[in-house]
């Protein structure tokens, strides 16, 4: 028989969690049509999978990408990381519901809350639509490479509905605004949006230091918008939550979200102390699900936070630093770090001023190919300076110099209790993940979470194997979409699909480039170890590199 593609001579791991088996996998159009023995068939193109596995397409639960693929329809580095499907639409930050006169203030709250420049979102976005499914019907248009699905944002339809009273601590929308907002939301489902998104932590503010739209919602607010998805088909709904402060109170809403929509999915972790958060979390997800509904955890995979060096964020706060990083090169800044006078000033001011964050929470990545991220080990930046007896910004100087300038430096503000990570990662209602790629662009790049998971936690440091590494990353973030035909290798399933050395996989040392609109940077980060990626039947990545395809779709179908 003749395909348009056969995958030849790979051990092909299916999403499911079974074990892998040798087999061909044959594509026709975007579906896969065949696997097994397929040496009596033919293709148009093949690909040598030897020595190699064949998996599922990632999915991605956790970007910002709504506005980086008008101006990257590769939407890179997910697509050099095996992603082959995008949630889009997370902490409540949205470019929809819009009216022409808000556009300006959903571009300014996505650059205050996700650090995506202003400039960059109004010139580069065509800004043709009104509604959420019109915003989707644009998307589409882009022409992406990756597969984009898409949560309706409550910092949009708050403001849509109730203006600048939508940020006020106190300000509770009236029953009419209430039914408004339930009607934008069975709107956005029915045409196309999986759920809606909502961000309660109180470091999400709009430029003049408010807090979002929903920080404050209270809990009739959300059920009044599960009605609304309930209406247009049924939702996820999404959340960041305020879990320093509102712990039981969040713990309530993720309860009576999960009981009024039947998924929900939200942004957890193992905190900053050394609690047993995985046991904790165990517990509560268990009897959330068995009393509520479905509810799982997205988790990120190493502590972070901020990556600072000589790119975009200094090191030190304070007016010669500043004045250093305004420079317009790397090697400008490079040649002032080099000139003994503006060295010492330099080297001064930050003895009088400190690092700007506590450098017992700062880990150098190394000069190597590969980042240290000191995932369960390692010195941080005060540990490093006690021994040698020097102040840690002239440690900081010292490796700058020595690496070039290329060295930067991982500021954890998130997931320092490292004896537990391992631990919560191995939850049944957690998955991987947690990158925020297209977010934050110049100060952090964890879009790599997907390879970083299989190549430090599941081959390194082996808490899952393969098959259960790969479900995670799969089968189960699609179950919690409702991707239809999508998250496993069987026949009739679209070709979203990943061939890839399990040994060899790793993740590049970030680097900065300014290739965002108005010449704007941003840290991105390469792989190792993947040899090809398809989406829907197309191979839009081979070996590390974007082919130029975009086959993939805006998914407006689930599972509902």
């Amino acid at each position: 028989m003749a395909h348009d593609l056969i995958i030849r001579g790979g051990t092909v791991i299916d999403g499911t969690g079974a074990a892998g088996v040798r087999a061909d996998v044959a594509v026709d159009g975007d579906r896969i049509t065949a696997i097994g023995d397929l040496t009596a068939d033919t293709a148009k193109q093949e690909i040598d999978a030897s020595g190699k596995v064949v998996t599922p397409g990632f999915v991605d639960l956790h970007t910002h990408l709504d506005a980086q693929v008008a101006w990257d329809p590769y939407m890179t580095s997910s697509s050099w990381h095996g992603v082959t499907t995008v949630l889009t639409g997370n902490c409540g930050v949205t470019f929809a519901p819009v009216a022409q006169s808000s556009k300006s203030y959903l571009a300014e709250l996505m650059e205050s809350v996700e650090d995506i420049p202003r400039e960059a979102i109004l010139n580069g976005l065509p800004w043709d639509w009104e509604t959420f499914p019109q915003y989707l019907d644009s998307v589409q248009r882009l022409r992406p490479a990756l597969n984009v699905v898409g949560l309706l944002g409550h910092c949009a339809v708050r403001y849509h509905v109730m203006g600048d009273r939508s940020m006020a601590e106190d300000a509770v929308a009236t029953p009419d605004e209430l039914a408004q907002m339930r009607d934008i939301a069975a709107e956005a489902i029915a045409g196309g949006a999986v759920g809606f998104s909502t961000s309660r932590i109180l470091a999400h503010v709009v430029p003049d230091g408010r807090k979002v739209p929903g920080t404050y919602a209270p809990i009739d607010e959300y059920l009044a918008v599960a009605d609304g998805m309930n209406e247009g088909g049924g939702g996820l709904f999404q959340a960041v939550l305020d879990f320093e402060t509102k712990f039981q109170h969040e713990i309530d809403l993720l309860r009576a979200m999960a009981r009024r929509g039947g998924r929900v999915l939200f942004s957890g972790g193992v905190g900053n102390g050394n609690a047993d958060a995985a046991g904790f979390w165990n517990g509560m997800l268990a009897d959330i699900r068995a009393n509520d509904g479905d509810i799982t955890a997205i988790s990120m995979t190493r502590p972070s936070g901020s990556l600072m060096g000589l790119y975009q964020v200094p090191p030190v706060g304070s007016s010669r630093w500043r004045a250093v990083m305004s420079l317009p090169t790397l090697d400008d800044r490079l040649a002032a770090l080099a000139d003994a006078s503006t060295r010492a000033e330099l080297i001064e001011e930050g003895k009088a001023r400190g690092t700007w964050y506590d450098p017992q929470y700062i880990h150098p990545l190394g000069q190597g190919a590969v980042p240290e991220y000191d995932v369960e080990g390692g010195e941080s930046l005060a540990d490093i300076a006690a021994r040698v007896g020097k102040h840690p910004v002239e440690v900081i100087v010292e490796r700058l110099l020595e690496s070039q300038g290329r060295e930067l430096f991982n500021v954890w503000f998130f997931n320092r209790n490292r004896a537990n990570i391992g631990e919560f990662l191995k939850l049944d209602a957690v998955v991987p993940g947690l990158g925020d790629a297209g977010a934050h662009a110049g100060q952090i790049c964890d879009a790599d979470a997907p390879t970083h998971y299989l190549a430090y936690w599941a081959r390194d440091r082996k808490i899952a194997t393969l098959p259960d590494a790969v479900s995670r990353l799969t089968s189960k973030p699609a179950a919690v979409l409702g991707l239809i035909d999508r998250g496993t290798v069987r026949t009739g399933a679209f070709a979203d699909l990943n061939v890839f050395d399990p040994d060899a996989l790793q993740v590049g040392y970030p680097e900065y480039v300014n290739d965002f609109p108005n010449g704007k940077g941003r840290l991105r980060v390469g792989a190792t170890g993947y040899a090809a990626t398809l989406v829907s039947g197309e191979v839009v990545t081979e070996n590390g590199v974007n082919t130029g395809a975009r086959p993939g779709r805006v998914v407006r179908e689930f599972a509902r």
